[in-house]
């Protein structure tokens, strides 16, 4: 059952009729949610975790209905996004934790980042849900991690969590995301031990990400086309 609901921010708790359409249109329009209305881009990662695209208001009610405990926003703390406003505000009035944990698509991972998503999958309330704007590409990395970090499965069968059926595209700059698997399996480490020892060790994010290269078509792409963050 969801937790009791909790206290907004005095950010999120305004209640002027004319503010808070704003804050719906910003999300409807700036932020796509119309695409994500029709399409949620949500699937099972296992019987605890799903990945999904941003939820809309009317989704994390549906995420509460059905059991959600917490959700992992990659996005981060936005507070301008109307978005992220009524994320807030659903997660407080259904008692849904809700954890900014903030990635980014489009550079080399950061070492301090996954040991800290490692920490967190240890100590969040499930079930949960990771999402970022689309479901493509920050969850598509976060998911890989919980695929081979938590369950303990195959790189290999990680590595389908960055696949275009959720609408990654690896030859643009999100990129660099398949290439950092990569770069660990060309290291020959295969498991979770592994991969963490190399991180430690020998994963250097300055170096690594100077020997990226994307195309340039998949970036017009991915920035007029499809509007990615």
């Amino acid at each position: 059952m969801a937790s009791p609901a909790r206290l907004l921010p005095a950010w999120a708790s305004i209640s002027c009729p004319w503010a808070i359409s704003s804050r719906y249109a910003n999300m409807l329009f700036k932020d796509h949610a119309f695409i994500r209305m029709a399409y949620r881009n949500m699937h099972p990662l296992d019987d605890r975790m799903w990945r999904a695209a941003q939820p809309t208001p009317g989704q994390v009610e549906d995420m509460a209905k059905a059991g959600i405990r917490t959700i992992i926003n990659l996005r981060g703390r936005r507070e301008s996004c109307g978005s992220y406003f009524f994320e807030v505000r659903n997660c407080a009035r259904l008692g849904i934790e809700l954890i900014d944990f903030p990635v980014r698509s489009r550079d080399a991972p950061r070492k301090d980042d996954i040991f800290a998503a490692v920490e967190m999958w240890r100590r969040i309330r499930y079930p949960a849900v990771m999402h970022c704007k689309a479901g493509a590409d920050r969850v598509g990395l976060m998911s890989a991690l919980y695929v081979l970090l938590v369950k303990r499965e195959p790189l290999e069968t990680a590595q389908q969590q960055l696949s275009w059926r959720y609408g990654h595209l690896r030859e643009a700059k999100t990129g660099i995301l398949d290439y950092f698997l990569e770069t660990f399996a060309a290291s020959g480490g295969r498991t979770a031990e592994d991969f963490l020892t190399w991180v430690e060790k020998d994963y250097d994010p300055v170096r690594f990400k100077a020997t990226f290269r994307s195309k340039r078509w998949a970036n017009l792409m991915m920035d007029q086309l499809l509007l990615r963050e």
